[in-house]
């Protein structure tokens, strides 16, 4: 089977070769194995890894994105974002916020807010026609949409969450201007894709670790509306819908299957409620899963075999479909290389014998050390 042989078997519950495979990784832990298996780019490693989904993008040609003394970099809406360093890694924050003290409408800049037409559409249907006889092309991150937590980034976590319970007009009308940035950059991608994007792929930190971050009333006043008419929109385009949702976010599932999702990105297992096990006997008929491999627990902290037990209690779940296997999110630092290797060995997607047919894969762009600023809104 081709990888998108194998994906679009996973999604119908037709059976395959083995379990599709989706890889995140840090930079960090990207670097630690292209350096361990002695490769060069991304595009090798995902090839080593068996990883059977790529993504298309269009150009951004809008306005500068701006780099400051401080060595922050602009985002699409005027925040700023600048790497804050850890013991083993650094993650992008944001360090200025345009939005957080504006309390009324009259106040707040609307300048900054992006548009679909900062980006040029005319490669990608060159780009997916690359790639679409082998892979399932993908379009959008977990980014996309992301009303909580990409607009905390630029007016602050607090604020949004006060925000969602007052419905405050500010944070509403730039709810209202993300969504049909959103909405208008997918439909334009996937009309220049001519059919050829099979997964549309946004985002929403609908729970923490424990349970909901809103409750079901404001999802359905403020979230429900938006997301059928995108899922409306993509299925109109022939493509699936994929939604990357932190956290427990069980209580959420059923409506978002009724709203027209297909995908639920990245299942974490935090609760017993949350155990894929839990979630594939309630929506398995209804959804696909992907993730699920958790990256604060079983990665890494557990041993090989605690990996390969729980990749082989996951190819007993689903032994037709159902479940694009892989970690919960960005595998971290720390985590023991033998453990990742383990996940994708028993998954049988690893290569493991690295020859001239994957070190002479070349990139047109190193994606491990790129900023790309699409990911944070």
């Amino acid at each position: 089977m081709t990888s998108r042989e194998r994906v679009l078997s996973a999604l119908n519950r037709s059976g395959y070769d083995r379990i599709p495979i989706k890889h995140e990784g840090t930079p960090e832990v990207n670097h630690m194995l292209m350096d361990h298996f002695g490769l060069s780019n991304m595009e090798q490693l995902l090839r080593v890894l068996g990883d059977d989904f790529r993504y298309v993008e269009a150009d951004y040609i809008g306005p500068e994105l701006r780099t400051f003394p401080d060595g922050s970099v602009e985002g699409y809406w005027g925040e700023r974002y600048k790497y804050a360093e850890y013991e083993d890694g650094k993650y992008l924050e944001s360090v200025y916020q345009p939005y957080a003290d504006v309390h009324s409408l009259d106040d707040l800049d609307r300048s900054h807010f992006p548009k679909a037409d900062w980006f040029d559409y005319s490669k990608i249907k060159r780009r997916c026609r690359a790639i679409h006889d082998q892979y399932a092309v993908c379009f959008g991150t977990a980014g996309d949409m992301d009303f909580i937590n990409s607009i905390a980034r630029a007016r602050g976590c607090e604020q949004v969450l006060l925000d969602l319970a007052t419905e405050d007009p500010v944070y509403l009308e730039i709810m209202d201007a993300r969504f049909e940035f959103y909405y208008q950059m997918h439909e334009r991608a996937l009309q220049a894709a001519d059919g050829l994007i099979d997964i549309v792929h946004a985002g929403e930190d609908l729970g923490h670790q424990q349970g909901p971050t809103i409750s079901m009333k404001t999802f359905e006043k403020l979230f429900a509306p938006k997301f059928k008419k995108y899922f409306e929109m993509a299925h109109s385009y022939g493509a699936k819908t994929m939604m990357h949702m932190c956290g427990c976010v069980g209580a959420f599932l059923p409506r978002m299957i009724e709203l027209g999702l297909d995908i639920y990105d990245v299942v974490q297992p935090t609760t017993p409620k949350m155990d894929i096990a839990e979630l594939h006997k309630k929506y398995g008929d209804k959804l696909t899963f992907c993730g699920s491999i958790c990256v604060q627990t079983t990665l890494p902290f557990g041993t090989q075999q605690e990996v390969e037990n729980e990749v082989k209690r996951r190819l007993q779940l689903f032994p037709k479909g159902g479940l694009f296997l892989g970690p919960t999110h960005a595998i971290q630092v720390r985590t023991p290389i033998e453990n990742i290797k383990a996940m994708y060995r028993t998954a049988g997607s690893l290569t493991e014998t690295i020859d001239d047919s994957i070190l002479g894969i070349a990139s047109d762009e190193d994606e491990v050390d790129k900023i790309n600023m699409s990911k944070l809104y």
